[in-house]
């Protein structure tokens, strides 16, 4: 008897272990570390994924490299663009994007001569970083809602993402970027900056986290929404603070504060307040998939319901 309940004192003590061990998650982050990411570094410094028993690690790089990785079961989750969940997905990968880091994506025409309207882009040169992603998309569509053509009305200049110097030298009268960083770069300077939103031509939220279908059907993937939710929560209720417990993860060099103060706009909505932060608009995902669809990056009849789930948003946390 007594070797019998040293046993199961024993299983029982190997099952506690077992339980208290933090299963690891690895999160794959745009590019380089960054201020961008701030939620994300604050729910893991904060401990808000441990409390989900989870052991986060982060892993940096660009999206074309991390989707890959994500489909090969070498990392859980990704943050990046719909676009990139939506192509992807187009294409067959079964991926699907479950939490919107942003409401609205970043995106805006920026330019240091007056510009009021979209109709005034015609016979200028416009920058872009290139023909693809959710800023080529945004820019079709809103020259499409001015009824200027690309080409005839309108010449799009593939320069990277090198819009600062090419709006500061004149190569291009105007550069499609990001309201968070290049304006903010220019007013900083003391430049007056003109803009133009094209989210109502193109209302599709911004980055956020992407997994595979096949992860859905556990807990992992509500437990990684509802910790990163307390940090879109923590970062947008204290921007400062928030930069300060995230700024030794990305450096020096990896953005302002200002930058984020820039941001934290973006990442509540009408809809978030109703539904919680990181759940997507689906009115806004419909039109803009009606966009692409229009602009031949997707069959028609394509539905915008196929590319995204709020199943797993809390609408309040903690």
């Amino acid at each position: 008897m007594t070797r019998a309940l040293s046993l199961l004192t024993l299983l029982a003590a190997a099952t506690a272990c077992a339980q208290s061990t933090p299963r690891t998650v690895t999160i794959g982050l745009g590019y380089i570390p960054n201020v961008q990411f701030t939620p994300f570094y604050v729910a893991d410094r904060l401990g808000y994924y441990r409390a989900e028993g989870l052991n986060v690690k982060f892993q940096h790089g660009y999206v074309s490299e991390l989707m890959p990785l994500l489909l090969q079961g070498k990392l859980d989750f990704i943050v990046g663009d719909p676009e990139d969940a939506i192509f992807a997905r187009n294409q067959g990968a079964p991926v699907r994007y479950i939490m919107a880091m942003y409401q609205k994506a970043p995106i805006t025409v920026l330019s240091l001569k007056p510009l009021n309207r979209a109709a005034d882009l015609k016979g200028k040169t416009l920058g872009i970083p290139g023909t693809f992603g959710s800023s080529y998309a945004a820019t079709r569509a809103l020259l499409e809602s001015a009824g200027l053509q690309e080409g005839r009305d309108v010449r799009l200049a593939p320069i990277g993402f090198t819009q600062l110097e090419a709006v500061r030298a004149g190569r291009v009268d105007a550069a499609v970027g990001y309201v968070n960083n290049e304006v903010v770069q220019l007013r900083q300077a003391g430049q007056k900056v003109y803009t133009l939103d094209p989210s109502s031509a193109y209302p599709m939220v911004g980055a956020g986290l992407i997994t595979l279908d096949k992860t859905l059907k556990g807990d992992l993937a509500r437990k990684v929404v509802r910790a990163s939710q307390r940090g879109l929560k923590f970062t947008v209720a204290d921007p400062a603070r928030a930069y300060r417990i995230a700024q030794p993860v990305f450096g020096a060099g990896g953005g302002s504060l200002e930058v984020l103060r820039a941001s934290t706009p973006l990442i509540e909505s009408a809809y978030t307040r109703a539904n919680g932060l990181g759940a997507s608009d689906p009115a806004a995902w419909a039109k803009a998939v009606a966009a692409l669809v229009r602009q031949g990056s997707l069959p028609g009849g394509t539905k915008a319901e196929n590319f995204y789930t709020n199943s797993l948003v809390s609408k309040t946390v903690r």
